[in-house]
This record gives C-alpha cells, sequence and structure tokens, in this order.
C-alpha cells in the first residue's frame, strides 16, 4: 500500500488471484537465524484463503523470540505442550491465545529441534479491507492490524492454523513482492519482562500501522 494510503476501490475488495500480488515465499526461507527472519519478514506480505478470495497485508511489525536462555519465549524452558510447535519445522504456524481472549500468530524459524519463532505484531491491509473492517468493527485503516490481537481477529485466524505449514495448500502463506522497508527500526519487546539487551522487536519508522512507536 502507498505510504500515502491512496487506495483503490479493489483495495476493499478480496483478492481473486493471489499471484497479482507477488511471489509466494519458500519455507527455507524460515530455515534462519530468528533475528534475521524477523527483520527480513517486514515488507512481506500475509496471505489467507477466505471463501471467495484471499486476504492480504503488509507486514511491518514483528518480534523476535528464541528457545532456551530467552525468559520471554514460550521455550525458554524447552518443548511443553503449548510451546512444541516452536520445535518444528520452519515455517509452521504457531497460534497461542493470549489471556484466554486474543489469538497471536507466529511463525517458526530455525532448524527442526531448535526453538525459534516470530510473532507477526501489524500489518497494513492491502486486500479485503472491507471484510478485515467487518470483523473488527472499525473503519480506521491505521488501527485495523495495528497489533497481534487486531491482526488474527480482521484475518479470523484461531487455533485451526495451529502447527500448520505456511502454504497455500493450508490457505495461508507469505509473499514477496519488489517493496523493502527503507527505515527499520528495533527496540526491545512489547509486554515481556524487562530482559537486559532486549532488542528484538522491529518496525518500519514509515508505516502509520506500527502498534506502538
Amino acid at each position: 500500500m502507498d505510504r500515502n494510503r491512496v487506495l483503490s476501490s479493489d483495495a476493499f475488495k478480496l483478492v481473486e488471484n493471489y499471484s497479482i500480488l507477488g511471489k509466494p515465499i519458500e519455507l527455507t526461507f524460515f530455515a534462519r537465524h530468528t533475528e534475521e527472519v524477523a527483520i527480513d519478514l517486514l515488507g512481506k506480505i500475509l496471505v489467507k484463503k477466505e471463501r471467495d478470495g484471499y486476504l492480504a497485508a503488509r507486514i511491518v511489525e514483528t518480534e523476535a523470540y528464541f528457545g532456551p536462555g530467552d525468559p520471554a519465549s514460550h521455550a525458554h524452558r524447552g518443548p511443553t505442550k503449548r510451546s512444541k510447535v516452536m520445535f518444528e519445522e520452519p515455517g509452521t504456524i504457531y497460534v497461542y491465545l493470549c489471556y484466554g481472549m486474543h489469538f497471536m500468530l507466529n511463525v517458526v524459524t530455525e532448524k527442526k529441534g531448535i526453538a525459534g519463532a516470530v510473532l507477526i505484531r501489524a500489518a497494513e491491509p492491502l486486500a479485503g479491507i472491507d471484510l478485515m473492517m467487518q470483523r473488527r468493527k472499525t473503519k480506521s485503516l491505521d488501527l485495523l492490524l495495528s497489533g497481534p490481537a487486531r491482526l488474527t481477529q480482521a484475518f479470523d485466524i484461531n487455533l485451526r492454523y495451529n502447527a500448520k505449514l505456511a502454504n497455500i495448500q493450508n490457505g495461508i502463506f507469505f509473499i514477496q513482492d519488489a517493496y523493502f522497508p527503507v527505515r527499520i527500526v528495533r527496540s526491545r519487546r512489547i509486554g515481556v519482562p524487562l530482559i537486559d539487551g532486549d532488542n528484538f522487536r522491529f518496525y518500519d519508522a514509515d508505516s502509520k500501522s506500527v502498534s506502538k512507536r
């Protein structure tokens, strides 16, 4: 989406053919260090299949979570019933329920057996905006996907996607086009204990959809 928020009427409709958005990202993209993936996901497009087409949004904010040694990570004590997904194949979707209310969308990184995941914190809506607004009950473009709970509500992402690979067959995947963010800011992660050296939140400084500055 253009930075001036000049949207055509087509942006409010579902995309009929996802290929017009760009090229789907291979799962090997996620088989790297979690921090690198968190940075490189900025500017990529999250796509989800709906009954009549595809929703799409450009990722503008992420957080990196690691394994043992990262107190903020679900995997810091090793695999559990919830966190075992973080040890699965790179490119696996990890969805969990936060505070019994909100779903959080993550994608698994690293090699299988090594815990890591990137939280998708915020995005700019690109296609299917009418449906997103209906689900979120808001008309504000800037606030539509500005936060991880808002994003999953707008995209109707819940536990049914947990532990599935991010691919076209499973109806949730990532796409790359020609856009790359110019200014990336890093800061401490939000809503986790204070940790020395925590600077694993990344966001596009030129986006109005970032959850917090």
